[in-house]
């Protein structure tokens, strides 16, 4: 008896006690919809937390350039998340939710950028790129006293490729990323104990063919095809006459001659580079190079060619002979000469 007249203390009558429901229902669906919905954020937006940023502090942070509706509510977020901010520089798209900012800045779900670093690019190429990537922070070259791998990077060191990194990340970070996928390529090519193909003897010697390879080509169908008209003439002590490296030494190690032609007085210049007045190989790579350059070098095509000239469609044509590759060579000319009038 005595705990029936409790309940009907508390709810005198039914009507009360669902009048009570529907309010206690409201109020969480009201609570949901201004942490788990409502947003005063109208277009995109960015926000960083810094290291050493409270989670007091951050939440005033948001109040204030109305990035979260209420200071309470997303503390309360973030304390059911573990009650840590992360740092980092946050993409904080329109309309996000107090819960869902909440989540992403207790997670660490900082905003990411892709930095594609193409194959065939120098080390001064690829740092020019990297200055001018805007979502990346810092400089390109080691302050005084740094002795980081990072800091003694030469041509061939790093592995063209596509990498996502947080927003800000510094640009020696995104550089020492590529050195040490390169590392991995190296070990790789050293575990599976690949055949060097003769007369090439150590890893330097790959990639400074490949680097070659890659500059000359950018099909990678025609590159294990390239590769042994370079090895082919290797094993007939012929001069690689390669013009890339002539370009190399030419620009200083840059790699491109920024519209400026290559001129036949340009094949004399004196240089470690010129493999049109130096035998054999190069003494370093002249550019940063893929997998399917170094694949190619690796597992190259069992041909008998001497010589390529330029077919005019993007491509090569191939030649085992001197006297055949004057022959593609004067048609090369006609093609050309014909651009040029146009």
């Amino acid at each position: 008896m005595l705990r029936m007249t409790r309940r009907r203390y508390i709810f005198p009558n039914k009507k009360s006690r669902n009048k009570c429901i529907a309010l206690v229902a409201a109020i969480i669906v009201l609570f949901i919809y201004i942490i788990g919905v409502w947003s005063p954020i109208k277009k995109d937006t960015s926000f960083v937390i810094n290291n050493g940023d409270s989670v007091s502090f951050v939440a005033a942070s948001m109040r204030k350039n109305h990035i979260v509706y209420s200071e309470t509510l997303f503390k309360f977020a973030i304390r059911r998340m573990g009650g840590r901010v992360q740092r980092g520089d946050y993409d904080i798209p329109r309309a996000a939710s107090t819960w869902r900012i909440a989540r992403m800045v207790a997670n660490g779900r900082v905003a990411t950028t892709d930095i594609l670093i193409p194959e065939g690019l120098t080390i001064k190429q690829i740092k020019v790129l990297l200055t001018n990537a805007p979502r990346l922070t810092g400089g390109v070259e080691c302050m005084a006293g740094n002795d980081a791998p990072v800091c003694d990077l030469h041509d061939g060191d790093v592995f063209p490729d596509t990498y996502r990194v947080a927003k800000g990340t510094p640009r020696l970070a995104v550089l020492d990323l590529a050195r040490k996928k390169m590392e991995s390529v190296h070990d790789q090519w050293q575990r599976a104990g690949y055949i060097t193909p003769r007369p090439l003897k150590s890893w330097n010697d790959i990639v400074t063919l490949a680097s070659i390879v890659q500059r000359e080509t950018p099909r990678e169908s025609e590159m294990p095809i390239v590769a042994s008209v370079y090895i082919n003439r290797l094993r007939k002590n012929m001069r690689l006459q390669a013009d890339p490296t002539i370009v190399y030494a030419l620009t200083n190690g840059y790699g491109d001659m920024q519209g400026k032609p290559l001129l036949s007085g340009h094949l004399k210049i004196e240089s470690p580079y010129n493999t049109y007045t130096h035998n054999g190989l190069p003494p370093a790579p002249i550019a940063n190079v893929g997998a399917a350059a170094i694949r190619a070098v690796l597992r190259p095509a069992d041909t008998n060619y001497l010589y390529f000239v330029a077919d005019g469609r993007g491509g090569h044509i191939f030649s085992r002979s001197y006297d055949e590759h004057m022959k593609h060579h004067a048609d090369w000319r006609v093609i050309k000469n014909a651009r040029n009038k146009k």
